[in-house]
């Protein structure tokens, strides 16, 4: 990331004059390119960072562009220091003391436009949802009727639907992959998981993907094509209001048209027809039909059109993806590290679990699942490109550094989980033992660090959901199955902003001391 290996960007320029006026345009235009170049540079030209930094984006869409821009951050602070600048108006961290300056509990800070690739156009304005809204008004509109729904309390409701779905994971993977020992990726069945149990949260019905054994209508398939392509464009986001929203793109590619948009849309209707015709809904009360009572009972609060079913979208994406990276995680290196994994079994024997599967209160305390976990939040975060924020009136200081108002500002959770200074000087490592160590301020201190959530005012509402999946998947699996990594070396990450995984294959047997 040197100056001197910075590449050149061409740019054809007229030689010839067709009409006396072009050579004062001729002289004027550049004046002014130049102009606006030292404009952009000059105002945070304190701060240190790769020289096309100072000018374009262009540079850190082609980092994301390699699909590994974790790395190239974790070199460009290895580099410049803990305070970057990666583009004209983007100023990049990675120490957790940041983050409650950046990540605020009160409001202030907007999101910046990063966000605006996923809000989906629509002919009567952008959907938004608690997850894109860059607007704190707008958010305050549609966050606050839900919040509710995501306490730590509402929660623990969700466990006998969580429990339904571990039956049908079991069944399926003791039916295909037990009896003749084949090996399979586990990394694709914790995603079938966790989708299938946010089809029950949401909708009352699995979208079957574990009975299938495969990705059902082409929906996961949907999810990483649409971040493989929105990830590139977070870094330059007006180069998607002129590609992609507009009316003229929004009718030539409207984006119902893609799977998961279909499955929200359809499942929407259907339940707001039955309500229409009278007819009362017979499953359990789920997300939709609370969705659907919510926005009734705030009708009259100017609510976003089509709220519903933007909120119903965002449990799919955000519940899911982050859960299926999590349990990957852990399995890969509990199996990677045999005196981890012989631990674990030891804390959950001893436990007196509940079978089939453990209650979320027998395992809510256990020290040293706690400690798995939370190192593989730490390690591999499911979402890992910078979080990013809009610098408010007043600028901010971050270490020695001045950041002016107006200014995008942001950690890459990658690199603020591997600070030294906070987690140890083997920080790049997985050693779960350190969330065991120290006293309860330095513990809470490494908790409060940890950027995998989100921090502050807009800390992701869903992950209580997500830890009761996985923990509740993770004791079943330690305790009732033996398992080998089958040549680890086919286990691939790849950061699309989803940070996915895959090739995470195994052999799987019943385990000797498990209760069937």
């Amino acid at each position: 990331m040197d100056d001197s290996k910075a590449k050149s960007w061409d740019f054809p320029i007229a030689s010839k004059v067709a009409h006396p006026s072009l050579p004062i345009l001729g002289g004027v235009i550049p004046l002014l390119i130049v102009l606006q170049l030292f404009r952009t540079y000059w105002r945070l030209r304190h701060i240190p960072g790769p020289f096309w930094a100072r000018f374009t984006n262009i540079q850190r869409m082609l980092w994301v562009r390699t699909k590994e821009a974790q790395l190239v951050h974790q070199r460009i602070h290895e580099q410049y220091g803990p305070v970057v600048r990666t583009g004209p108006n983007m100023v990049m961290f990675n120490d957790p003391a940041a983050i409650p300056i950046v990540h605020t509990m009160r409001r202030g800070f907007p999101k910046s436009p990063f966000y605006h690739i996923f809000q989906t156009y629509t002919p009567s304005g952008p959907a938004i949802t608690a997850f894109n809204a860059t607007d704190e008004d707008g958010l305050k509109k549609v966050k606050a009727p839900v919040a509710p729904l995501f306490s730590a309390t509402n929660v623990m409701s969700f466990e006998p639907i969580v429990d339904d779905v571990l039956d049908c994971f079991v069944d399926n993977i003791d039916k295909r992959f037990l009896k003749h020992a084949t090996i399979f990726d586990i990394a694709k069945w914790f995603q079938y998981y966790a989708f299938d149990v946010m089809g029950m949260l949401t909708f009352s019905k699995r979208y079957s993907f574990l009975d299938a054994g495969e990705d059902v209508g082409g929906m996961l398939g949907a999810i990483y094509g649409y971040m493989d392509y929105a990830a590139e464009l977070t870094q330059i986001p007006w180069v998607d209001r002129v590609l992609y929203k507009n009316w003229l793109a929004h009718s030539i590619r409207r984006a119902a048209s893609q799977p998961l948009y279909k499955v929200v849309a359809n499942a929407v209707q259907e339940r707001q027809g039955l309500m229409e015709k009278g007819i009362r809904f017979s499953g359990r009360t789920d997300f939709l039909a609370k969705y659907i009572q919510i926005a009734a009972e705030h009708h009259g609060d100017e609510l976003p059109p089509g709220i519903v079913g933007n909120w119903t979208f965002t449990n799919i994406i955000a519940g899911s993806d982050s859960v299926g990276i999590t349990l990957t995680t852990m399995i890969y290196n509990l199996y990677q590290n045999p005196k981890d994994l012989e631990r674990l079994q030891t804390e959950l024997r001893s436990a007196n679990l509940s079978k089939p599967h453990a209650k979320l209160s027998e395992i809510q305390n256990l020290p040293f699942l706690d400690a798995c976990m939370w190192e593989a939040l730490r390690m591999h975060p499911a979402f890992s490109l910078p979080f990013e924020r809009v610098v408010p009136k007043g600028g901010i200081t971050i270490g020695e550094y001045y950041i002016p108002e107006g200014t995008w500002v942001g950690g890459n959770p990658y690199g603020v989980n591997r600070h030294k200074s906070t987690f140890g000087a083997d920080a790049e490592f997985w050693r779960p033992e350190r969330w065991l160590e120290g006293d309860e301020r330095h513990r809470h201190q490494m908790k409060q660090s940890n950027l995998t959530f989100g921090a502050g005012f807009r800390i992701c509402l869903g992950r209580h959901i997500g830890i009761l999946e996985i923990k509740k998947m993770i004791s079943m699996l330690v305790l009732d199955y033996e398992a080998k990594l089958v040549n680890p070396t086919l286990f691939k990450v790849e950061n699309c902003w989803l940070f996915k995984q895959k090739g995470c294959y195994v052999r799987i047997k019943k385990a000797a001391e498990a209760v069937i």
